[in-house]
């Protein structure tokens, strides 16, 4: 293991544009100085975060802790070693800033699992890692392609949301969270399969924990959201507008600190289940805890898991838990106290932040523990003072009682737009303030992560005491405009006569399909998952693949047995609501024939072949690349299977540069159709099993406007 390791710490030559920052880079202000001097200063923040990310890797102590799991939501650490490297593949790839791969097969296994979402493929036998040597090859090439994308690329300033530039510092912003959720599970790993590091000491002062108390906050305006204009990147859900008028309240002078928490878990607090929440108790049931996580007692003394080492317990440190955790310490100091004690809100935690003047610095260490500037690991809960409190940003994320919600105007980006929209499931509660480790956008005012209840994070809480908590906006019907019409598309009414799309192109399939085998299905560009579900009537099992995690959501919550509900547009700012389950389909005993996973119809994971039918339906006019999509899709279909396409060919730039198109155009001076263009890519594995046909839809806009549409659909059986 020694040369592995020795091998990962080789760092390729920097450039001229190197300036060697004593600090670890802060994000970068895109909107000061020259191209020139942008150039400079994003080529400093991709290879300082580049290079400490795969520092993070070399506290691994042998090859096995590449593979084996830390926690079984997670994939292994081999995958997140390459994933943050393929991201800024597929990200650039969708902004067009690059044309082509660099290593297709990697660029599919490192894709997809960030959250233990329901379409994450977290299945070992799916996957064939490769070596830590061969992902830092990879990582090695990435870095090349993206520092001579940053000299040499065509520069247009501003660069913002709407620049392709955009993908590069997302890119960057990207790794540093995963600089802070692959810490976690090297966190959870066991010891043996980590080891110290000089650029990840930890900090071992600790001293007597201070007395908590109870310090006045005063009533305020919070005023959240920015601007796509904010020199300073960001990420979607902090776009858009949110007022609030906070009234006083009152919160903890210090966060819980290990001492203030030990008094819970001496109480039992563990095992009373009065303190804990309905889910709180089913986490409790299922994980039989009885303290924190990273606590360990042997001999009846305490110790505390850092990163790659376990230390005698340093009471005046903060305490690090779930939500579950947190807000059952709540309801047992309420009981105590007969105060209304309880997490702060999202409003709370910025009304706190507002009234400490804590100030960032991009020349100096903060005066917190942030940026990586002071230490590897937490530390006393009363060093850095912001004002009357302490700690108010930095040490610990700070769990609140708001789960995440879009703000007035929240909009996606086109080329990342499940970051935040699965997690608007009222499942995912904000954590605020960053820890030792969180650097780049994380650290700003305006930043918001989300984290499931049960997850771990270096994450703690203090609590505050107050009589009003403000319920968000709720999030249970689905008000994207184009999620809305998808819905109703799949799951709703039909108009003017014309039966469901979806449904009408599987009755189609299943007569031509005739006495074929129908084991297996793939239905590639899924959308929302109806036709999903109706071919499961007549296949023994269908995998749904969507390259869009908001569209799967759809199809995952009404195959988890729950009800699908939407607002459609009347007219104005009218809407109507409405509501779609399985049982109203009468599709509520094909429920477990389904799976849905998020995927890449250019690039699809190697497991998934062996159907014996696919329908990919309205798709081939949507891809980046349609005629590798064409020229690849035989290798998962059986012998004598059958390929379903449908598509009403309206060929768009915004979706297919024209150069790809397979059709409708001029080629040698002749119209060339799009099903020429099939006959082309096809005619080596396929053979035409009759003349095309066409299937209308109609999709409804509004009350009085509608979409009618043909698409065109043809057969293809697979001779070799």
């Amino acid at each position: 293991m020694n040369s592995i390791n020795n091998t990962l710490c080789k760092k390729p030559h920097l450039d001229d544009f190197s300036t060697h920052q004593s600090l670890f880079t802060r994000t970068p202000n895109l909107r000061e100085g020259s191209a020139l001097a942008l150039r400079q200063r994003l080529h400093e923040y991709f290879v300082t975060t580049f290079d400490r990310y795969e520092s993070l890797f070399e506290t691994l102590a042998c090859e096995e802790a590449y593979y084996e799991k830390s926690i079984p939501l997670r994939h292994p650490l081999i995958f997140y070693f390459g994933h943050t490297a393929t991201f800024f593949v597929n990200k650039l790839l969708l902004a067009r800033m690059i044309e082509k791969r660099i290593n297709p097969r990697f660029e599919s296994i490192f894709a997809v699992g960030v959250d233990e979402m329901s379409w994450d493929d977290l299945n070992d036998a799916h996957y064939r890692w490769p070596t830590p040597l061969e992902v830092k090859a990879y990582r090695d090439q990435v870095r090349t392609l993206v520092v001579n994308l940053i000299e040499t690329a065509p520069l247009q300033l501003p660069v913002d949301w709407n620049n392709p530039w955009w993908a590069i510092i997302m890119g960057i912003e990207h790794e540093r969270i995963h600089l802070e959720t692959s810490s976690v599970l090297i966190r959870q790993h066991k010891l043996a399969y980590v080891k110290s590091h000089p650029q990840w000491k930890p900090s071992y002062e600790t001293s007597c924990a201070p007395q908590n108390e109870l310090l006045n906050v005063a009533q305020g305006e919070v005023v959240l959201g920015k601007e796509k204009s904010n020199p300073y990147y960001g990420w979607d859900n902090e776009y858009g507008t949110h007022k609030a008028q906070v009234k006083e309240f009152q919160a903890s002078k210090f966060l819980v600190s290990n001492q203030e928490f030990l008094t819970f878990v001496e109480a039992e607090g563990y095992r009373s289940k009065q303190f804990w929440e309905e889910e709180g108790q089913a986490w409790l049931s299922f994980t039989k805890a009885q303290h924190p996580t990273f606590w360990h007692l042997r001999k009846g003394k305490w110790f505390l898991r850092l990163m790659t080492e376990e230390v005698s317990m340093p009471w005046d440190w903060p305490a690090e838990v779930n939500y579950h955790e947190a807000k059952a310490f709540c309801n047992w100091k309420k009981s105590l106290t007969g105060l209304s004690v309880r997490l702060p809100t999202e409003d709370e935690w910025y009304r706190l932040y507002d009234v400490s003047n804590l100030k960032n610095s991009s020349t100096q260490k903060i005066n917190a523990n942030l940026h990586l500037d002071h230490h590897a690991s937490s530390c006393s809960v009363n060093k850095f003072s912001h004002g009357d409190f302490y700690d108010v940003a930095g040490n610990v994320w700070q769990w609140t009682e708001t789960p995440i919600y879009p703000f007035e105007g929240f909009d996606v980006h086109t080329i990342y737009d499940d970051f935040t929209t699965p997690t608007f499931d009222e499942r995912h509660n904000l954590i605020k303030g960053g820890s030792w480790i969180s650097c780049g956008n994380e650290t700003l005012r305006e930043a918001r992560y989300a984290f499931r209840r049960h997850f771990f994070q270096h994450a703690g809480f203090r609590y505050v005491v107050s009589e009003e908590l403000k319920p968000v906006p709720g999030s249970h019907y689905e008000t994207d405009k184009l999620l809305s019409e998808y819905a109703e598309f799949h799951y709703g009414d039909e108009y003017f006569g014309v039966a469901n799309f979806p449904k009408s192109l599987v009755e189609c399939a299943i007569e031509m399909m005739g006495d074929r085998p129908k084991a297996r299905a793939l239905d590639i560009g899924c959308a929302s998952g109806r036709a999903t579900f109706e071919l499961a009537t007549h296949f023994d099992s269908v995998t749904g693949i969507d390259f869009s995690a908001r569209f799967i959501g759809q199809g995952v919550l009404l195959a988890n047995g729950e009800t699908l509900r939407y607002t459609l547009t009347e007219e104005g700012e009218l809407v109507q609501y409405k509501s779609r389950s399985l049982a109203d389909l009468n599709l509520q005993a094909v429920k477990d024939k389904v799976e849905f996973f998020q995927g890449d119809a250019c690039n699809l994971k190697p497991q998934l072949t062996g159907y014996d039918f696919i329908l990919a339906a309205n798709l081939i006019d949507r891809l980046y690349n349609p005629a590798k999509f064409l020229n690849s899709i035989h290798e998962r279909l059986n012998i004598g299977g059958v390929l379903m396409l449908s598509s009403p060919y309206t060929w768009l730039t915004d979706h297919t540069p024209r150069e790809d198109w397979i059709g409708g155009l001029k080629k040698d001076g002749e119209s060339f159709t799009t099903f020429d263009g099939l006959k082309m890519l096809l005619g080596e594995h396929f053979k035409l099993l009759q003349q095309p046909i066409e299937v209308p839809f109609v999709i409804r806009e509004t009350k009085r406007k509608f979409q009618h549409t043909l698409s065109e659909v043809t057969f293809w059986e697979r001779i070799k």
